[in-house]
Order: structure tokens, then sequence, then C-alpha cells
């Protein structure tokens, strides 16, 4: 059995962490440590350890970024006291388009809700847990804002009325949908408990008939989405957050988009990260 020798350096700084003598070469045994793969005689291995920091789980950030704006939306719907004033508690909008609002806004969230639990099939486990805070500074902070003016006592309807409020809400439930859609068929691309990438293609499924010109058509359908809720609420901060949106998940989709051209070479040359035809 011949053995090697093993340093372990700081990914960062290249300190050396530790230094291992008399370690065998061949088949893992049950310790990793105590391992290496076959190298030529008189070869040190180097490897490298990083420190992740502490960690959460994907699934537990998903749940606290989700639920907090759906039960801060609330808040403001039903005007609980010490928001808009003492005369203004618990009374209700007298304007359809509130209530149309706060239907889309609760149901976008509690669909995120439980397709993190029965959908989405992570290909990592964990992340740092300053995300946490990262991502429910952005949610929650959002949702308060844009909550704040929709249910506002003092709100006003969109300008061209109903006909408005009616394309939005088109735009919003067929947006919804695809995007459903698009994690349904990603989540069928990926067997449960593995790693495995393969390129999305379209289905039988009308609203996945998008993979055909852009790679990440769930973050087309996402922005969409924000889009009409947008048009419908004539809401400043939801254009906002629309477009913060929008920038993050564009950086989102050309990431995945090089991966995907990176890593399959028969990968249809027609399509964009995000827009067809143009990003």
């Amino acid at each position: 059995m011949k053995h090697y020798e093993v340093e372990i350096l700081d990914a960062k700084t290249r300190e050396k962490l530790c230094f291992l003598d008399k370690i065998r070469s061949g088949t893992p045994p049950a310790s990793p440590s105590a391992w290496t793969p076959k190298l030529p005689v008189g070869t040190t291995a180097t490897l490298y350890f990083r420190d992740l920091g502490a960690q959460i789980s994907w699934v537990t950030v998903f749940l606290t970024e989700y639920a907090g704006p759906l039960f801060i939306y609330l808040l403001f719907y039903f005007r609980v006291p010490f928001i808009y004033g003492h005369k203004y508690d618990f009374t209700s909008s007298r304007h359809t388009v509130v209530h149309l609002a706060c239907i889309c806004h609760s149901f976008h969230y509690i669909k995120r809700l439980l397709e993190t639990l029965f959908v989405h099939r992570f290909s990592h486990g964990t992340m740092p847990l300053r995300n946490i805070f990262k991502n429910c500074t952005y949610y929650w902070g959002f949702a308060a804002w844009m909550a704040y003016y929709i249910n506002h006592p003092l709100y006003t309807p969109p300008t061209y009325g109903a006909q408005q409020v009616k394309l939005a809400l088109a735009i919003f439930v067929i947006c919804q949908l695809g995007n459903f859609s698009i994690h349904m068929a990603l989540r069928d691309l990926r067997p449960a408990g593995s790693k495995t990438r393969k390129i999305p293609y379209p289905t039988k499924n009308p609203f996945t008939w998008l993979f055909l010109l852009v790679s990440c058509p769930n973050y087309t359908y996402e922005v969409g989405s924000w889009i009409g809720f947008a048009i419908m609420t004539q809401c400043l901060p939801v254009a906002l957050f629309s477009l913060v949106g929008f920038t993050q998940m564009t950086i989102w989709a050309k990431g995945k988009h090089r991966s995907y051209l990176k890593e399959f070479r028969d990968y249809p040359p027609l399509r964009m990260p995000i827009i067809p035809f143009l990003l």
C-alpha cells in the first residue's frame, strides 16, 4: 500500500492549516480524510479549505422571506391600528381595485410558499445565514411600502379605470400560470435527490413554449406578473419593486444562460437569458 502526503491550505489566504503524512491511496474508506486519489509517487496533494460560515437551508429562507410579505400586506389591507390613524382602524376601502390587489398579492405569495414546500428541488441544501436578513429586508420592506400606499384611505384608482385593471389582471394571471408551469417543467427535469442538469425544453403545456426563446422563462413570467400588478395599482413603489426585481433576475438569468452554454454544446442558439431577442 502506497502512502502520500497531503497539505491543507486556507483557500483565501493560502495559509497552511494542516499537514498529513502516511495517507493511503486507493478506494475511499469510511473516513474521507484518510484517502487520496491515485497520485504519482513523491507527490504532495494540496487541498484547499474554505469556511462557508454559518449556513441556513434554502427552504427556511424561502419560507421566511415569502411569509413576511403575505402577513405584512394584510396588516395594511385590514388597516390595523396605528397605521393610518384611529378613525381608519379596521375600515375597508371603497375601491374594488384595492381588494383585487390584495387577492393578487396574497395569491402570489401563497403560491410561492406552496412551491417551496412541494415543487422546488434545490441543488444546494444551504446558503449563508446573512442571506436571510438581506432577502427579508428586500421582500418585507417593499411589501410594507407598496401596501401602505395601495391600502391608504386617500388612494385613488388607476387613470383608465376598470379597463386598465382588467388588462393588468389578465397580464398578472397569465404570467402567474406561466411561472408555475415553468417551475413544474424544471421540477420534472431533475429527479428527487439528484443534482442532474439537463437542457430544459418546451412541453405540451403552451406556457412552456417560451423556452424556445429564453433560458429562464420563469423569471420572464415573474417580471411580467409584477408589471401587471404595477399597471393594476398604478403605484410607484410597485413599479420600483418590479424594476429592482427585473435587474436582479436579469443577473441570475445571464448567469444560468452562460452555464447552459458552457455545459451543453448543443444548447439552442436562439435563446436569450430573459427577454426574447433582446436580453
